[in-house]
């Protein structure tokens, strides 16, 4: 019953991922930030770390950047970690490491 709750959970999230990133750059700024934040914090209150944390630096690009190319990087690589099972602090480190790479930083 666990396992099937934290798939929905999962799903719901990638949905609203892919949704994101459909919608490209025709989503406006206040929006795609509002809906990040969102997703930082259902992934946070259901121990998602690594989603969670990919979604805060996501949020800080955003405030700093604006909106640009890079955030599908941002969105593929927080897909990714919507699917890994783990979800320590290790993982997280990992997942921020492949998108530092992606994104040449």
């Amino acid at each position: 019953m666990q396992h099937d709750a934290m798939n929905m959970v999962r799903s719901g999230l990638r949905a609203r991922i892919d949704a994101l990133a459909a919608q490209g750059g025709t989503i406006a700024l206040p929006n795609i930030c509002e809906q990040i934040d969102r997703i930082r914090h259902d992934a946070h209150a259901y121990g998602l770390e690594p989603v969670a944390q990919i979604a805060s630096t996501l949020e800080t690009a955003l405030a700093r950047h604006g909106l640009g190319p890079v955030i599908l990087s941002y969105l593929d690589i927080m897909r990714d970690a919507v699917e890994c099972d783990d979800t320590s602090a290790e993982a997280s480190t990992a997942f921020l490491a492949a998108l530092s790479l992606r994104i040449g930083h």
